[in-house]
């Protein structure tokens, strides 16, 4: 009778749960695209606190996006970006103390900090890196 291997077993049951999730997860915020843009579109506009509304439901989407991103490709680059987006969301908030704004600001630069000086380049995607070096502008010799 043969071992079996557990191991090799439970990792692809795993990737196929977790993309399960991405599925349920990329729903739900379809779902709520089209639910939030219904309620924002009856909502006052000439109220400060309807732009509020609008950019915290736009940034709750992304990072649902990001969710997504995050349990599809495993990537480093990924999960620290969803961590900017929340960081992001949480500044938002109008309740906010000086204590979580400096928090906050500190805990965004420790996640720029440690995209820049700690994650080598095998800890991106291929397109990721194509992507960024892209975007840069160019920078000319004087």
């Amino acid at each position: 009778m043969r071992n079996f291997d557990f191991k090799r077993a439970l990792i692809p049951t795993v990737r196929w749960l977790e993309r399960a999730l991405a599925v349920v997860v990329l729903a739900g915020v379809l779902v709520a695209l089209v639910l939030g843009a219904r309620m924002m579109a009856g909502a006052d506009w000439s109220a400060i606190e309807t732009f509020y509304e609008l950019i915290y439901r736009i940034l709750l989407l992304v990072i649902g996006l990001e969710l997504v991103r995050m349990l599809i490709t495993h990537s480093l680059g990924a999960v620290l970006e969803l961590l900017a987006f929340v960081i992001a969301r949480k500044m938002l908030k109008p309740d906010l103390t000086a204590v979580d704004i400096i928090l906050s600001v500190m805990a965004f630069v420790i996640l720029l900090a440690g995209r820049k000086f700690l994650m080598s380049r095998t800890c991106y995607e291929p397109d990721e890196i194509a992507e960024e070096t892209a975007a840069r502008p160019k920078e000319s010799g004087a």
